[in-house]
C-alpha cells in the first residue's frame, strides 16, 4: 500500500479473516503459507476495489529487455529511502516488484494470483527495477556532481 494507514487497514481486515476461518485450516502445509495467502488475497481484493477496472495492463512489451540480474556497483542507500521509492511504484509494478522480491513467488504464481500472463507480470516487474533503478542511480549523480 503507499500509506502506513492503508496496509493498517489491510492487516487488520486480513486478520480478522484469518481468524474467523481458522477453524478451516486442515493442517496441510504450513500455516505460515496458509496465512500468507490470506493476507495476499486481501490485499489484492483492497487493491482492485480501489480501481474501478482492474490496475492490471495485461500487455506483454515484447521490445522490453528482460534483463538477468547483473552484477551492479554497490550503491549505499538508506533503508527507509530505498522503501519510500518502492512505496512510490505505481501499484501494478509495486505489487509484482514486492511479491517477486519479497514474497519470493515465481511469475506463473503471481501470474495466477494476479490473473494476469506471465509476460506482464515479467515486464511489471522489469519497468518497477529500471524505475528503482534510476531513482537511485539519480541520488549518486547527484552526490558525485
Amino acid at each position: 500500500m503507499k500509506n502506513e494507514d492503508d496496509a493498517k487497514d489491510v492487516f487488520q481486515e486480513a486478520f480478522v479473516i484469518a481468524f474467523q476461518k481458522i477453524s478451516q485450516y486442515k493442517f496441510e502445509g504450513s500455516f505460515e503459507g496458509w496465512l500468507k495467502r490470506i493476507f495476499i488475497n486481501k490485499l489484492i481484493e483492497t487493491l482492485n476495489k480501489k480501481k474501478k477496472e482492474s490496475f492490471f495492463l495485461d500487455v506483454f512489451d515484447p521490445d522490453t529487455d528482460f534483463v538477468e540480474e547483473e552484477e551492479l556497483e554497490a550503491i549505499p542507500i538508506e533503508q527507509e529511502k530505498l522503501l519510500e521509492y518502492i512505496r512510490d511504484l505505481p501499484d501494478q509494478y509495486r505489487t509484482v516488484f514486492n511479491l517477486y522480491v519479497f514474497e519470493k513467488m515465481k511469475h506463473r504464481e503471481i501470474a495466477e494470483l494476479l490473473k494476469i500472463s506471465e509476460g506482464t507480470s515479467k515486464s511489471n516487474l522489469n519497468r518497477a527495477k529500471h524505475i528503482l533503478q534510476k531513482r537511485i542511480l539519480s541520488i549518486k549523480n547527484f552526490k558525485t556532481a
